[in-house]
């Protein structure tokens, strides 16, 4: 969307008595950055990358400490940490694979991307008796592998690889997305496109899936009525690039579970909607509200594989949509049963859908309280709202990068809140609401209010207490017309969506 090119940073909104109060941590440019309520920076773990930054009770921090280098590498970080409050390195995993990028000599790195989850944690945020273990226990970890599957293509393949390792690093089990290629539902189209150009990140490979989250189930109460689909020990992952939604057996590494590529499959799927390139699908953990319901960060933008169309005239991305939703679903049914779009926003999908929108990364997390953090990480926003729809809190990240010299960015990848209990090195802070401001009347210094102050003219026949909308229509009459362009609205339709 289209925004000023200067606006408030910080804590925008702030309602202490309708939020779930704790810490907040998300990766900025500046490193690991840990918040209160009121934007205060309590910690910050300066230069730890973060795909993603985690908090573990006790004040410990997960992330990594660079990012592989060179054309050959894509995503791919160099290794994944647990750092303590003062900076000290008490676990580290490299060990993946011994990497010769060109003249360089070989080393170790683990190609960690977009996810990982330690043992006692089935999605890395908090919820009742879920702890992440700190002084040992098992790490799941999502890495890439490179290789040659002649059946998706014939270029060189940027696979997704998910690995669990001990405390001292040694891989137990292992898992490639390539493996299954049949299993994941690609019509014959997609498969021809697939196979020509499978997402190429030019000498990297072809990064056809893009897994982007990977949790374990967990207890939950599908698999208790009897559905081994959802044993707890069974994983969840989206890919991005596919539209794949998926959960995978521990067991047998087979896919169990699908929603995508293809959302015309059935009158379920056509009414839950095309989901495209989606981030940070899990099952909403036992013991939080919606527990046993998924909650996806449907990004809209561009994915899949398919016929090509105008927008996408290879078949490459051929499913667009130019705004985002949070999802809440039964994933039994595929029953929406609680969603966050430009409408619950208070947009109109087809002239202000944009206002909500992040067609990159992005997350969605649920609080005890029912409410959600929603990570709107293209223009590095957090809200937080309630069942209701509600922003109680809303927080713009303050830091941005220079990229290629020219352009900023201060997106965040996901931001994870937890209670104030796991950061025991610290007093529990002041909260202090923030009243949301008038941005009628807000002006930046030397810039003046003005609202009211000019000459007011009447004209004859005119009602001077008019709101006027361009294009006419704007009675409170419930079938009165609002016409955008080509859009028309009335707002019966609305008011029995």
């Amino acid at each position: 969307m289209g925004y000023p090119s200067i606006f408030p940073t910080g804590t925008l909104i702030y309602d202490k008595e309708k939020t779930f109060n704790g810490y907040t941590i998300f990766p900025s440019a500046k490193g690991a950055l840990l918040i209160d309520m009121n934007g205060r920076e309590v910690q910050l773990w300066a230069g730890l990358g973060g795909f993603p930054n985690k908090i573990l009770p006790g004040g410990y921090v997960m992330g990594t400490t660079g990012t592989r280098p060179g054309k050959k590498a894509y995503q791919d970080q160099i290794d994944l940490v647990q750092v303590d409050w003062d900076g000290n390195v008490v676990w580290k995993f490299d060990k993946t694979e011994l990497i010769a990028d060109g003249d360089k000599d070989p080393v170790y790195m683990a190609r960690q991307h977009h996810d990982y989850q330690r043992e006692g944690s089935t999605v890395g945020y908090y919820y009742p008796g879920g702890e992440p273990k700190t002084d040992g226990g098992n790490t799941l970890i999502l890495t890439h592998e490179n290789l040659y599957n002649h059946d998706i293509s014939d270029k060189r393949l940027i696979d997704d690889k998910i690995i669990e390792v001990d405390w001292e690093g040694n891989i137990l089990w292992s898992w490639r997305a390539s493996d299954h290629f049949d299993q994941l539902g690609f019509g014959e189209a997609a498969k021809n496109v697939l196979f020509r150009n499978p997402c190429l990140q030019g000498e990297a490979g072809g990064d056809w899936m893009h897994i982007n989250s990977m949790s374990v189930l967990g207890e939950n109460k599908w698999y208790d009525q009897g559905d081994e689909r959802f044993h707890p020990d069974n994983l969840i992952i989206d890919a991005r690039n596919a539209n794949i939604l998926a959960i995978i057996s521990k067991e047998t590494g087979d896919i169990v579970w699908r929603v995508g590529p293809d959302f015309n499959e059935n009158e379920a799927t056509k009414k839950l909607g095309w989901i495209i390139g989606q981030h940070h699908l899990h099952l909403i953990p036992k013991g939080l509200p919606g527990e046993g319901n998924l909650l996806v960060f449907d990004n809209g933008g561009e994915g899949g594989y398919g016929t090509p169309n105008p927008g996408a005239l290879t078949g490459v991305n051929n499913a667009r949509r130019d705004y985002s939703r949070v999802l809440e679903f039964n994933p039994v049914t595929l029953e929406i049963i609680w969603q966050y779009t430009p409408l619950e926003a208070g947009n109109l999908l087809f002239t202000d859908a944009s206002k909500f929108y992040s067609s990159y990364i992005s997350a969605a997390q649920r609080l005890p309280n029912g409410n959600t953090l929603i990570t709107e990480g293209s223009d590095g926003r957090l809200i937080e709202v309630t069942p209701e729809h509600e922003i109680v809190w809303e927080y713009i990240n303050p830091y941005f990068n220079t990229i290629l010299g020219q352009f900023t960015n201060n997106m965040v990848y996901r931001a994870y809140r937890v209670p104030y209990e796991w950061i025991p090195q610290v007093e529990k802070p002041e909260e202090i609401s923030v009243e949301p401001i008038d941005v009628e009347t807000f002006r930046v210094p030397g810039s003046l209010v003005g609202n009211g102050l000019g000459k007011v003219t009447t004209i004859d026949g005119v009602d001077p207490e008019a709101r006027l909308m361009t294009g006419g229509g704007a009675s409170d009459d419930e079938d009165e017309e609002v016409n955008f362009c080509v859009a028309t609205v009335k707002k019966s339709d609305l008011i029995h969506k």
